[in-house]
């Protein structure tokens, strides 16, 4: 699984406050996901078998992770674990075939105490509707390969 983490200390946002009555915007983070292919596959990470530059741009402006562990190699329950900071047997999250408990505190809803807007897009996998997120637009489950569908988060004009 790849990661590439646009990640800036959220204590240091929680705790910043005006110097000279100036206040400090929150830097944007941006989290994106891949799996199902080996750090090879772009050249961030060195890899001579093919070119991937607007990633390694992305990883140059931000952060490109060297060293990696995971505490469960599957799809679902390592998505929940990021979203939680939990391991699997904590988060509830021990298989592909888990019902993920939204009410649980995430990283989403942490950004979103802090001052931030929060959206999810792509694949969710997690067999429950995405909670600490202000806009979603999801694959529900694995998705077709082929006019895949997505679940729209229903938004009410006020």
């Amino acid at each position: 699984m790849f990661v590439l983490l646009g990640l800036v200390q959220l204590r240091a946002v929680a705790q910043e406050k005006p110097v000279n009555n100036v206040i400090r915007k929150q830097p944007n983070i941006i989290l994106i996901m891949s799996d199902d292919h080996a750090y090879q596959a772009i050249s961030a990470y060195g890899s001579r078998l093919i070119s991937t530059p607007n990633i390694d741009r992305i990883g140059l402006e931000g952060a490109v992770l060297l060293e990696a562990a995971v505490t469960n190699a599957v799809c679902s329950p390592s998505r929940a674990v990021i979203l939680t900071g939990k391991y699997s047997h904590k988060n509830g999250m021990k298989d592909n075939g888990t019902f993920f408990n939204g009410k649980q505190q995430t990283l989403p809803k942490i950004l979103q105490q802090h001052g931030y807007r929060t959206a999810i897009i792509g694949k969710w996998h997690l067999f429950s509707e995405p909670t600490g997120f202000d806009y979603w637009d999801i694959l529900p489950d694995q998705g077709n390969y082929y006019n895949p569908g997505f679940s729209l988060q229903e938004v009410v004009q006020t």
